[in-house]
């Protein structure tokens, strides 16, 4: 396997590697890294992949990763990046000898000017790259990445050489341009509870959305999600117990979102219901489920509820069911269970999951591993944290591990787990 170098955006950092890893798994690439050499403190984590083919089939929608380069040399200062080259960095590299080429030249935690950075390209000169320069489309680009982010640097101005230099051939670039197109200040219809364009791509990539999958979510609202899974081609699925934002008003709905941009075809449907009580037979026939439940912040959970009252009223005219509220550790218990039935093996469910930090603060810890439900039919795959101060939200990856035979009971490790009455929380004042 060959050396790579991931660079990845300074953005979201604890949703990089989940981000990584099942985009490794969309494109079947094996990868090999040192879980233990990544760090939020910087954007670069080598890796080992097979081909430059498959190193930029890995990459290509990914919206948390900037590039990937071939690893050619990696040191402690340029001086030592330009002696190891010379002597065994530049073999097998004919190829790109008389080919049209660029150098790009980038730092992390420091600003080079223009001069220094023409400078750090005269003093590669060495490598004797014959063929003609093209600043807008080489062949060939060659990247030099510095790091200073190194804890010597902090507060002081940044006079010391980096801590890390690397160097290598440009293989591909990451998807970060479509969080631009759908920016929702760009888009036609929101509400309260419409998710974050770069968020929204983040979780499609982890439901592994994909052509021909079919996805589900229960929680739909303006459709965030039915937007974002549908632009990698999965047909997907909208549900809500409050078909006002289905519906919308002022002549905009989730529909003329998915006109702004084209994903008509790929949307089966919305309607309203609730994962309590729904239409589905007991069968597994989703590739996947993505929502962010309502955990009363913006909105609150509602559930249809029981009523021995006829269908008709005497006056001939419909009577619509009513709603109670919904508290969120049963909302998120009913949302395993029904992810456990409708998935098929190895389909996802992908969901936010809020966090009163408040709580933990004498524990010294951020969250409880045992708030996370657990279901003997799924597997946890990936858990991470997007911070507000007093509280935080998780998003939660799990997946089917094995066919559903018989209605298994989802397990909650404790009997108050810290997303129990979460709104009633959220809202109570704390000394």
């Amino acid at each position: 396997m060959k050396n790579y170098l991931v660079h990845f955006a300074q953005f979201h950092l604890e949703f990089r590697l989940p981000e990584l890893d099942s985009l490794a798994r969309l494109e079947n690439v094996e990868i090999k890294y040192n879980k233990e050499e990544y760090t939020h403190k910087h954007p670069f984590l080598k890796v080992q992949i097979a081909s430059h083919e498959q190193a930029k089939r890995l990459i290509r929608r990914s919206i948390l990763i900037k590039d990937i380069i071939e690893l050619w040399a990696e040191e402690n200062t340029f001086d030592k990046l330009k002696e190891f080259l010379i002597k065994d960095g530049n073999k097998d590299k004919d190829e790109y000898q008389n080919a049209s080429f660029k150098f790009h030249v980038e730092a992390f935690e420091h600003t080079l000017t223009m001069a220094e950075q023409i400078a750090r390209i005269e003093e590669l000169a060495f490598l004797g790259f014959n063929g003609p320069i093209d600043l807008k489309n080489p062949k060939y680009m060659f990247t030099l990445f510095e790091d200073y982010s190194g804890e010597e640097f902090r507060g002081v101005k940044k006079t010391l050489p980096p801590v890390k230099v690397y160097f290598g051939l440009h293989i591909g670039s990451g998807n970060r341009e479509i969080v631009n197109r759908y920016d929702l200040k760009k888009r036609e219809y929101l509400g309260t509870t419409s998710m974050d364009a770069e968020l929204s791509l983040v979780m499609a990539n982890q439901v592994l959305a994909r052509p021909g999958s079919l996805i589900l979510d229960p929680f739909v609202g303006t459709g965030s999600f039915l937007v974002s899974c549908s632009h990698f081609g999965a047909y997907t699925i909208g549900s809500d117990i409050d078909g006002r934002q289905i519906r919308g008003n002022d002549g905009k709905d989730i529909n003329s979102n998915l006109s702004q941009y084209n994903l008509e075809k790929y949307v089966l449907g919305t309607f309203v219901c609730d994962i309590a009580h729904h239409p589905w037979r007991n069968a597994e026939w989703l590739d996947g489920i993505i929502c962010d439940p309502p955990y009363g912040v913006r909105a609150g959970a509602r559930k249809i509820t029981h009523t021995d009252k006829p269908l008709f009223r005497k006056d001939g005219t419909r009577r619509y069911p009513t709603t109670e509220a919904y508290e969120m550790s049963l909302v998120i218990s009913d949302l395993i269970q029904f992810a456990a039935t409708f998935l098929v093996p190895s389909g996802r469910l992908v969901f936010w999951l809020p966090t009163l930090i408040d709580e933990y603060k004498i524990f010294n810890v951020r969250y409880v591993p045992d708030d996370i439900p657990t279901h003997p039919k799924m597997k946890l795959i990936s858990n991470s944290e997007q911070n507000f101060g007093k509280w935080s939200r998780r998003l939660i990856t799990m997946e089917k591990i094995q066919h559903i035979e018989e209605f298994d009971q989802l397990s909650i490790s404790v009997d108050k787990p810290g997303h129990s009455n979460f709104r009633e929380k959220y809202f109570t004042p704390t000394n």
